[in-house]
């Protein structure tokens, strides 16, 4: 935990013009209200009574409702309305929304308040002056254009750099042709119509030679082009975007190419099952805009990915990074802290650290293969895996990790969450230490042999995907006898879902093989059932060391179970 002290914060809202564009009665109850410094926004709907809304209430103005001569009142003093039904004040912050009916008329206001913050941007403070392209995200009202009308000040007066800012909405430097004191030396250019917006931030490149071009509100994909356009001539790139969190930009597939892009990839074969996923997956297409996000969870609480890069990656592979979270003390200080990484296998609480599987030796590694032929000895190995002692008496260190190749990883982590077992299923060969594969793939697959070979690693196989043959695979990774055919199976092992329909079906099997199969030696017709459902039922009845098979015709469909007479 890192902490970082920032000057105390100062903040400039000219409210009483924003309170004298409306009606006399109405702006004089909020001059002296005494929550006028939480006040967000004045709504005023047709026929509805004036609201006032503050950061944790709603209060109204007057008993009575709105009408078109106090909207009118308003709108006569403030600025033209723009194509995105916007205007403003001139010299201030503040934003006024219209709602219009279908022939245009104006029926509703919301004027909102505008604030310069100085000082808002110490928690990210040093990233501002890296260099590094940022992008804000974050819900609507917690502060994305304070933020970057501030960065833009820092730019332009403390690092003395060229700030041209491409205000839209005259949101970010007020309406007007002179811009609010609150952005320093940036210029700040406006635009025409909201759809040009993306023309207007290259104009502002090629003509008037900026370090940092600063942007509100990338929303459409011509703007997000327009950003790539403009990081890759090595300016400097400062926005905002509609989204809470990265996860948001990457399922969006207009701005998606903000943080790189998402594209579908078809792997191989042989990469698939190393990765233990399908063959088409998605990926990062390209470098991302923005190297750096910054998702503003609440006004002093911000969490930053210096890496936006390697952020989209580990969530395009079901993975959560670990980025920086910021926020502001009492006293004005400003505290890093980063989440505490993933226990390494020496770290493990409550485990003692102990020497690993393979450093304890009872898990012999691979044979090299200029010693003898790794062909010849895989059956030996095998055995000798199958044989090794079990894990607590030997000193082996647990959680045991687990690499499968070509095995299920949805069944495997199921049976390791029902039965709670002290394993982990990892995606990365060097922390594993044992590879689960299935029984096919030992005899003539090159590529399972040349990975044990190189990592030192056993290798356990099974006969099926099932998840009977899963669950007795990890019983005999850690030594656990298998239980008796007659032991009960814990039914929430073959149910993917746990639905009231997979567990009455996977009930009538169990009471079929406890009651009438296994005492009486009988053979048991199930109800006629779906064919997954009838999948569900099959593995069931492997757990049983059973046979059982599928016949009649759809719908009627349906299982029959048959005893082990050679018992």
């Amino acid at each position: 935990m890192v902490e970082l002290t920032v000057g105390q914060r100062q903040v400039t809202d000219d409210l009483d013009q924003l309170l004298a564009i409306l009606p006399p009665p109405l702006g004089q109850s909020l001059t002296d209200h005494p929550q006028r410094e939480e006040l967000l926004e004045i709504v005023l709907d047709l026929g509805r009574l004036p609201e006032a809304r503050f950061i944790h209430s709603t209060q109204y103005l007057a008993e009575t409702p709105v009408s078109r001569e106090m909207l009118q009142y308003a709108v006569d003093r403030v600025g033209e309305f723009s194509g995105d039904n916007r205007a403003g004040i001139e010299r201030t912050l503040h934003r006024i929304s219209a709602l219009r009916n279908r022939q245009g008329t104006i029926i509703g206001l919301t004027c909102r308040v505008g604030r310069a913050v100085f000082g808002t941007i110490g928690m990210i403070r040093d990233l501002v002056e890296s260099g590094q392209s940022i992008l804000l995200l974050g819900r609507p009202g917690v502060g994305k254009t304070t933020a970057l009308r501030e960065i833009a000040r820092v730019l332009a007066d403390e690092l003395h750099k060229r700030v041209v800012i491409i205000d839209t909405s005259n949101e970010i430097a007020g309406d007007g042709d002179i811009p609010h004191p609150a952005i320093g030396k940036a210029r700040r250019m406006q635009v025409a119509r909201p759809e040009l917006q993306h023309q207007v931030m290259i104009e502002a490149v090629e003509n008037h030679m900026p370090q940092v071009i600063v942007i509100d509100e990338i929303g459409t994909e011509l703007e997000a082009l327009a950003a790539r356009t403009i990081a890759e001539r090595g300016v400097q790139l400062i926005g905002t975007a509609h989204g809470n969190q990265i996860e948001n930009l990457i399922k969006n597939p207009t701005l998606a190419d903000l943080v790189g892009g998402i594209q579908s990839v078809t792997l191989g074969d042989e990469e698939a099952r190393r990765r233990g996923t399908q063959k088409s997956v998605l990926e990062r297409k390209a470098p991302p805009t923005f190297q750096i996000a910054v998702e503003m969870l609440e006004r002093d609480r911000w969490v930053v990915h210096l890496d936006v890069a390697a952020s989209v990656d580990l969530l395009l592979r079901g993975r959560q990074p670990a980025p920086e979270i910021r926020s502001v003390a009492a006293d004005g200080s400003v505290v890093i802290s980063r989440p505490e990484p993933a226990p390494q296998r020496s770290q493990v609480k409550s485990v003692p650290q102990r020497p690993s599987w393979r450093e304890s030796g009872q898990m012999l590694p691979v044979v090299d293969a200029n010693k003898e032929p790794l062909r010849a000895n895989f059956a030996q190995l095998l055995e000798a895996t199958l044989d090794a002692p079990t894990v607590g008496p030997n000193g082996e260190e647990l959680p045991l990790h687990v690499f499968p190749y070509a095995v299920s990883r949805h069944h495997l982590e199921q049976a390791i969450r029902t039965l709670n077992l002290p394993i982990i299923v990892t995606k990365d060969i060097d922390q594993a230490d044992v590879i689960l594969t299935l029984r096919s793939h030992l005899k003539g697959e090159s590529k399972l042999r040349h990975l044990a070979h190189i990592h030192h690693l056993p290798v356990h196989a099974i006969k099926t995907n099932s998840m009977a043959q899963i669950v007795r695979g990890l019983r005999h990774l850690l030594g656990i006898e298998d239980p008796s055919p007659a032991e009960s199976a814990d039914l929430s092992l073959f149910s993917p879902t746990g639905s009231d329909d997979e567990l009455e079906a996977l009930e009538e099997a169990r009471l079929a093989v406890e009651e009438i199969v296994i005492p009486k030696g009988q053979a048991v017709e199930l109800l006629p059932r779906s064919a997954n459902i009838r999948r569900m039922q099959h593995e069931l009845i492997e757990h049983y060391q059973l046979t059982s098979c599928s016949f009649g015709e759809e719908p009627n469909r349906r299982l029959r179970i048959y005893p082990n007479l050679s018992r």
